[in-house]
C-alpha cells in the first residue's frame, strides 16, 4: 500500500489541464479562465461624480456664489466647460464637466433659482472618481479559482461578451455490481439502490465538471467491457466498486486485459483502501471502492483534486484547516483515517460509528477529521486537521 500523498501524486501524473473554449459571459460563473483577461476600456471611462451635487472649479469659500449653467446626469453629460463662478448640477456616476475639479454635495449648498451659495461646513474631498480608478486597459485579471458572481460582474464591466475558459472535464462514472438498481427501479430481494454514482455525479457537477452517468455494469467481463466502451471520449473514467479482491471484483482484471497502465493499487487510508488508478484506453482512470462512504470520501480526497488539475487550478490536495476536538478520541491505527464529524461551537465532534456503509452519518457530517497513521490518543480541545465537506474554488 502507498500513502494518500503518494497516491494523489500518481493521479496528478495522469492528468493535465484541458483545452479552452469561449462561453457567453452569462454562462461564465463557476468556470475557470483559460488565460488572463484585460479590460476593453477604462472604468470609469471619464472622471465621474461620486455624489449628487454641483460640479465647480477650484476650492470654494463659505458663502461663495455660483451660477448654475447646466446639468450632467448618468448617460447624458453637460456639453461645454465650467468656468469661474459657474456650476453644473451633477448626479452620481455622471461625467464631470471639463474644467470642474470637485463636486460640492447638494447638502452643502443652498439653491435659489439658478444660483447656489456654498454653506459654512463644506467638506474638503473632491467627490470625483478619476478615469480608470477601478481598472484600465493595461490591467490583467487572472484569478486562480473558479469565477464567482462578483468576477462575472467585473468581466462584464470590462466589456467582454464572451470569455475564454477551460473546458469542463467530462467524467464518466461506472457503478458496478449485480446487487445495484437505479433509483426508481424496484430492487430484487437481494439488491440495493445505487447511490455512489449519483453522489459522485453531484460532486463532479458542483466542482465544475460534467458527470456522465453510464449504465450499471454487472459482474461480468462483457458488461464491464461494454460500460468502458461507452466511456470513450471522457476526460476521466471513474469506476465504483469491483476493485477489491473478491471473486466478483473484476474491474482490475478487465482493465488489465484491455492494457491498462496501472499507477497503483491500494492506499493506506481508511475508508478507501481498495483504490486504484492508471490509464485505460488512453483515458485516465480512477477505480473507487464500492462502500458508499468510502466512495464519497475518496471523491473528496482524490476526485476533486483531479478535477482541479484538469481545470488548470494546479496540483493541490483537498484543503484542510485545524479545529479543536469537542471530545477526546483514542489512538489511531496504521492507516490514515478520515473520520466523519460534525462541527459545533466547541469544535469537531466525531461520529460514534465510522462504518463505511452508513450514508446517514456522512450526510450529517460537516467535515472529515484526518488522523495520521499511528496518531496517539487526543484530548478534548486539542487541534486536529479536517477536510471540510464543502466545495471551494
Amino acid at each position: 500500500m502507498i500513502s494518500t500523498d503518494e497516491a494523489l501524486a500518481r493521479i496528478f501524473a495522469l492528468l493535465a489541464p484541458l483545452d479552452a473554449e469561449r462561453v457567453p459571459i452569462r454562462r461564465a460563473a463557476g468556470r475557470v479562465l483559460a488565460r488572463p483577461i484585460s479590460p476593453l476600456r477604462d472604468q470609469p471611462p471619464f472622471p465621474a461624480s461620486a455624489m449628487d451635487g454641483y460640479a465647480i472649479a477650484g476650492d470654494p469659500e463659505p458663502g461663495a456664489r455660483f451660477r448654475v449653467i447646466g446639468t450632467s446626469a448618468a448617460g447624458r453629460r453637460h456639453d461645454g466647460p465650467v468656468g469661474p463662478e459657474e456650476a453644473v448640477r451633477i448626479f452620481t456616476g455622471a461625467p464631470v464637466p471639463e474644467g470642474a475639479t470637485r463636486v460640492v454635495i447638494q447638502e452643502d449648498v443652498t439653491r435659489d433659482g439658478d444660483t447656489i451659495t456654498i454653506g459654512g461646513n463644506v467638506g474638503t474631498g473632491t467627490n470625483v472618481r478619476p478615469a480608470g480608478l477601478d481598472f484600465t486597459r493595461t490591467d490583467s485579471f487572472a484569478p486562480a479559482r473558479r469565477l464567482r458572481p462578483e468576477d462575472v460582474a467585473l468581466l462584464a464591466a470590462m466589456g467582454h461578451a464572451e470569455i475564454p475558459v477551460i473546458r469542463r472535464p467530462v467524467v464518466a462514472l461506472i457503478a458496478t455490481g449485480d446487487e445495484l438498481v437505479m433509483p426508481g427501479e424496484v430492487p430484487g430481494p437481494d439488491q440495493i439502490v445505487a447511490s455512489n454514482n449519483l453522489g459522485l455525479a453531484a460532486l463532479v457537477d458542483a466542482a465544475g465538471g460534467t458527470a456522465r452517468l453510464l449504465p450499471i455494469a454487472r459482474d461480468t467481463e462483457a458488461s464491464l467491457a461494454t460500460a468502458i466502451d461507452l466511456a470513450q471520449g471522457a476526460d476521466l473514467v471513474v469506476t465504483i466498486g469491483g476493485a477489491s479482491v473478491g471473486a466478483h471484483d473484476i474491474v482490475g482484471a478487465v482493465a488489465e486485459g484491455r492494457g491498462m497502465e496501472r499507477a497503483f493499487y491500494k492506499v493506506a487510508m481508511r475508508p478507501g483502501k481498495p483504490l486504484m488508478a492508471g490509464r485505460l484506453d488512453g483515458m485516465p482512470m480512477i477505480g473507487l471502492p464500492g462502500n458508499p462512504v468510502s466512495s464519497m470520501v475518496c471523491g473528496h480526497v482524490f476526485l476533486l483534486p483531479a478535477l482541479r488539475v484538469m481545470l488548470g487550478l494546479g496540483e493541490h490536495a483537498a484543503p484542510r484547516r485545524k479545529v479543536p476536538l469537542a471530545e477526546g478520541i483514542g489512538a489511531n491505527g496504521d492507516r490514515e483515517h478520515y473520520m466523519r464529524a460534525e462541527l459545533g461551537p466547541d469544535g469537531a465532534r466525531i461520529a460514534t460509528s465510522q462504518d463505511s456503509a452508513l450514508l446517514s452519518v456522512l450526510s450529517a457530517a460537516d467535515a472529515l477529521v484526518v488522523r495520521p497513521p499511528n496518531d496517539p490518543p487526543r484530548e478534548a480541545g486539542e487541534l486536529v486537521e479536517i477536510v471540510p465537506l464543502g466545495l471551494s474554488g
